[in-house]
């Protein structure tokens, strides 16, 4: 499987950016602001719009039609949640704009098993719902470092593994770099 940004512009910035991410890669955007690297995320999931450029599952390009077949196939982890209606100077996605996508409500999670795949994550609870979606592309917004070696192993088993991160530690680790570069 493989994951495309094709010259992708969203608002508010001044150039394109590109990248293929494959299964069996740990792939990482880095760079710009936080902000930045989140609506990149939000973009190869359909939730961001893009101003110029295409993103393509396998060949296939997001559109209105298929957004939502196409992102049954991602489990995505954000940063953080926020409580809903949480006022912050940018707002992570809140637990009702995550888990209110059809692709994130249909596994039945036990909590022994949630418990077992939270350690195996390093303690990092949101990574470890999205991987027991079992899904063929992992998005998962500023991974803690304790959990790099379990979203390493994600990629091995197949996944396209995509996250974004400043960390030094994070970014290292990662098969492929994409880096936000852009202004404001």
């Amino acid at each position: 499987m493989v994951v495309e940004l094709n010259n992708v512009v969203l608002d508010g910035c001044n150039y394109g950016l590109s990248m293929m991410a494959k299964s069996g890669q740990l792939t990482c955007i880095t760079g710009g602001t936080s902000r930045q690297r989140s609506r990149y995320l939000l973009a190869l999931m359909g939730l961001e719009q893009v101003k110029q450029g295409f993103v393509c599952i396998d060949g296939e390009p997001i559109e209105q039609a298929n957004v939502q077949y196409l992102r049954q196939l991602m489990a995505y982890a954000p940063t953080e949640l926020k409580a809903e209606g949480e006022l912050v100077v940018y707002e992570p996605p809140s637990v009702q704009d995550v888990f209110s996508l059809k692709a994130n409500r249909e596994v039945p999670i036990s909590n022994g098993i949630l418990s077992e795949e939270v350690r195996r994550a390093g303690g990092a609870e949101l990574v470890a719902v999205a991987s027991l979606l079992n899904r063929k592309v992992l998005v998962v917004d500023t991974p803690p470092v304790a959990s790099i070696d379990y979203l390493l192993d994600q990629a091995r088993q197949g996944r396209v593994v995509i996250i974004s991160s400043a960390d030094d530690a994070v970014v290292s680790r990662a098969h492929q770099l994409l880096t936000v570069n852009y202004e404001q």
